[in-house]
């Protein structure tokens, strides 16, 4: 059982992908299906690296940065407010820098401001047009799933394992969280407890790795298109089931481009 536990595939695939499963459908009734995204990444956590607070790493920031803006996005819902989105978009920003400012710190002025502009503006980019989609379940998890897979990959390709593992495993579980709809042709609860938490685990990794030199930063441009393809001219009339095949296949496209580029570099050596 340890060696099941313990093996990179159940860690960041499989095992997220049943607690997602699972978490989708038992909150269905509640309204809180969108939840299965941090339930799915939480396990992987726990698998991986496990539940700590000090020190307080990078990484530490962006695993406690998505379980609290899943939690915080529940009672969000319950406010209706059309400010919303600009005010997550701002503190996504802030929560970018604050993330990278060891990093960024490294570097002299010049490029701690370059390179600071570019992590802000990614992660804020990616919080603003997620949260477009939050009221479109099929376009939420389409994007989910490639955002989550595609720098996962990316990430992983480039030699970034820890990272990757988390990525993968909010695109498993936002899978799980289509798998449901495709095999019940019915739409699930989504809300921003769904797209919040994805949008800065892939942002913060994402900029995390380019950081370290270990992805090229082009790759960010790549990703960031996702949640636009999400919005390709889908009728909602159409089945459940061809509505998340076409919307999967725009989105995991530009997944897939960007994991091309990070292999372009990198290739093969990580594995």
């Amino acid at each position: 059982m340890h060696a099941l536990l313990t093996h990179p595939a159940v860690q960041a695939v499989l095992a997220p992908f049943l607690v997602a499963l699972l978490t989708a459908e038992l909150l269905q009734r509640m309204r809180l299906s969108g939840l299965a995204i941090i339930a799915g990444f939480a396990i992987t956590v726990y698998l991986v690296s496990g539940f700590a607070y000090a020190p307080l790493t990078n990484i530490r920031k962006i695993i406690w940065l998505c379980i609290a803006s899943g939690l915080l996005a529940v009672p969000l819902s319950l406010i209706n407010w059309a400010l919303w989105r600009p005010v997550l978009t701002v503190l996504a920003v802030a929560s970018a820098l604050w993330v990278t400012q060891r990093l960024l710190l490294q570097y002299p002025i010049a490029i701690t401001l370059q390179w600071g502009a570019g992590c802000a503006l990614f992660v804020g980019w990616l919080t603003f047009w997620m949260d477009d989609l939050q009221d479109s379940p099929i376009r939420a998890g389409s994007a989910g799933m490639a955002l989550g897979l595609g720098t996962g990959a990316a990430l992983l390709i480039a030699g970034s394992s820890l990272l990757g593992k988390y990525d993968l495993a909010m695109g498993s579980a936002a899978f799980a969280y289509l798998f449901i709809m495709f095999v019940s042709d019915s739409h699930l609860p989504c809300g921003r407890s769904f797209t919040l938490p994805l949008a800065l685990v892939a942002g913060l990794t994402g900029c995390l790795a380019v950081l370290t030199a270990y992805l090229p930063w082009y790759t960010l441009l790549v990703l960031a298109l996702i949640p636009l393809a999400a919005k390709l001219p889908v009728s909602d009339r159409s089945p459940v089931w061809v509505q998340i095949t076409l919307l999967s296949a725009a989105t995991l496209a530009f997944a897939l481009g960007a994991a091309f580029l990070s292999w372009r570099i990198h290739g093969w050596a990580a594995f």
